[in-house]
């Protein structure tokens, strides 16, 4: 009826990864939060651009908060159970949004090489319809496979030990605790974490190809150093993404690597959804002069409230 998450296995140190994880949730939430907010009601950001990054950021909140939440209460608290029903929401909740970030990242990175590549057909190509479908694509590839997943490890029979060496319910985990044959199960996944990653990796480096090769083109040496910081920003949480997921989920199950790939699996929970909206959107001119003038536009409301107030 439950299982028991080992997390990192330092009982005397519960406290003191609370304080270090807590700060970290707390950035990714406000952080994430601040730039769906900006997307939303500004209307100069009511582009491709941001309408991607805002949907990429909502994407975070939700994923961060299926992960963090649990385990900041299990390190304060020092329950570490966690019943099985919650297990296989949280199992399926974090497959979806990280198959789905997949694909938002490889669109993403094709909504930029339209708009440096093909700039005189960028309009025309990137319209509000075809941004709309591309975000509803990324949510049902995100979702097929894993649904079929969660199907399976619901219908197996658990019935050993319940102990989870993890700090969260993840797939291979959890199967290793069955008592039934997950050859099937286990191969479906494999096929599942490789459609999942490496169409759309494939999507973002030859996007990212053809962004560096036009910046080339850019005679400004200033512009050139610009351009490729910015890429060089993106390319670096997409490499830490994809390959810390493809790390822990297409290499083989082998005892041996399971702390490994547990470290391994920090960097696409919580580093990445932390370096995604400073990376993509706080960097951005835009978006800094959308916090001013949000900021002035709450500091002349707070004005106007207190001079309400001494009329009356």
């Amino acid at each position: 009826m439950e299982f028991i998450l080992l997390d990192f296995n330092t009982e005397d140190l519960q406290i003191l990864l609370f304080i270090l994880f807590l700060p970290v949730y707390v950035v990714t939430m406000a952080g994430n939060v601040l730039i769906v907010i900006l997307v939303t009601f500004n209307p100069h950001l009511h582009t491709p651009m941001y309408f991607f990054l805002g949907n990429l950021s909502c994407l975070e909140t939700c994923y961060s908060s299926a992960i963090l939440p649990r385990m900041l209460f299990g390190f304060l608290s020092g329950d570490k159970t966690i019943s099985f029903s919650t297990c296989l929401a949280q199992l399926y909740l974090f497959g979806v949004l990280a198959g789905t970030e997949c694909y938002f990242l490889a669109v993403m990175s094709y909504d930029r090489y339209l708009a440096i590549c093909k700039p005189l057909h960028y309009t025309m190509l990137m319209n509000g319809r075809v941004c709309s479908l591309l975000i509803a694509v990324s949510w049902i590839c995100g979702s097929l496979g894993i649904s079929v997943l969660i199907f399976l490890v619901s219908q197996l029979t658990f019935c050993g030990p319940n102990k989870i060496n993890h700090f969260f319910c993840d797939f291979t985990p959890v199967i290793r605790l069955s008592c039934n044959d997950t050859a099937l199960i286990e191969i479906i996944a494999f096929t599942v974490s490789f459609v999942c990653t490496l169409p759309p990796l494939l999507i973002t480096l030859t996007s990212y190809v053809c962004i560096i090769h036009s910046i080339l083109r850019i005679p400004s040496t200033t512009g050139k150093q610009k351009a490729f910081s910015t890429c060089s920003s993106h390319l670096t949480v997409v490499s830490c993404f994809y390959g810390s997921l493809m790390i822990v989920y297409v290499l083989p199950n082998i005892s041996s690597l399971s702390e490994v790939k547990k470290l391994l699996s920090l960097f696409y929970t919580l580093l990445t959804p932390l370096l995604n909206p400073l990376i993509y959107s706080l960097r951005n001119k835009e978006v800094k002069e959308a916090v001013r003038k949000t900021f002035r536009k709450l500091h002349k409301l707070k004005i106007q409230k207190r001079e309400n107030k001494r009329k009356f």
